[in-house]
């Protein structure tokens, strides 16, 4: 009963919060009159009000309301009341620590699980993964611990980046990191460029927008999938 966006951002270069995806998410959103936003993750250090209200801007291009969870009295019916949840991007740790805080995250996966929409960018999209090990975030709070949603089969890494060939800089890469995490860890991993997401719907995993994505499985050569290709092999 999945319905689910994990996008690596909400914003591109020379492009307004959330403009690329918006004709997407007119049709994702197609049912739902307000949008619980999730504005945990505080990129920046902004306030949940400034937060939200950047977010009610972007979604009222396409006539959607937005309410914040921090403006109810009871988060978890917030939750089970919302008719669409949007997690933004900032900071994965401040958010993980959040939702456990608020003991948020059995509520907000079996919400989800049920089909309501769900919207995540960065860190929103990070704890769709099996766990936030792979997000690029400093630690700056610690989280109760790393696991996520698991709502998806595998780990996210937004904003994927490709070595700069040209660059003087001769620390890890980010497909070094990845690898590194693979001498701990086996899930596959999703290296989710710029203006990539994937679209969960039901059992279906597809990935939708202009750029191939990076797939680093354990044990085996990193290899790219081509937009529109299905990830479901992925366990």
């Amino acid at each position: 009963m999945q319905n689910i966006i994990i996008a690596s951002t909400s914003t591109l270069h020379n492009s307004g919060y959330l403009n690329y995806i918006l004709d997407d998410l007119k049709l994702f959103f197609k049912k739902a009159n307000t949008i619980l936003f999730i504005p945990y993750a505080r990129p920046s250090g902004i306030s949940h009000d400034d937060y939200t209200n950047k977010v009610s801007e972007a979604f009222s291009e396409i006539d959607k309301k937005v309410k914040g969870i921090h403006e109810f009295e009871n988060p978890i019916e917030a939750i089970i009341n919302a008719e669409a949840i949007f997690v933004g991007g900032g900071n994965t740790f401040v958010l993980t620590t959040q939702l456990y805080k608020n003991n948020l995250i059995k509520e907000l996966k079996s919400t989800i699980k049920k089909g309501i929409p769900y919207l995540g960018t960065s860190a929103g999209s990070n704890i769709c993964g099996l766990t936030i090990k792979t997000t690029n975030d400093m630690p700056i709070v610690y989280p109760p611990n790393f696991n996520a949603l698991g709502l998806v089969p595998f780990n996210i890494n937004p904003h994927y980046l490709d070595p700069d060939l040209g660059s003087k800089h001769m620390g890890e890469t980010r497909e070094t990191r990845i690898k590194e995490f693979h001498n701990f860890n086996t899930q596959p991993v999703i290296g989710l460029r710029e203006g990539s997401w994937l679209h969960v719907k039901d059992d279906s995993i597809i990935l939708n927008g202009s750029l191939t994505a990076r797939i680093f499985e354990y044990n085996k050569t990193p290899y790219e999938i081509e937009t529109g290709s299905e990830l479901n092999h992925l366990k």
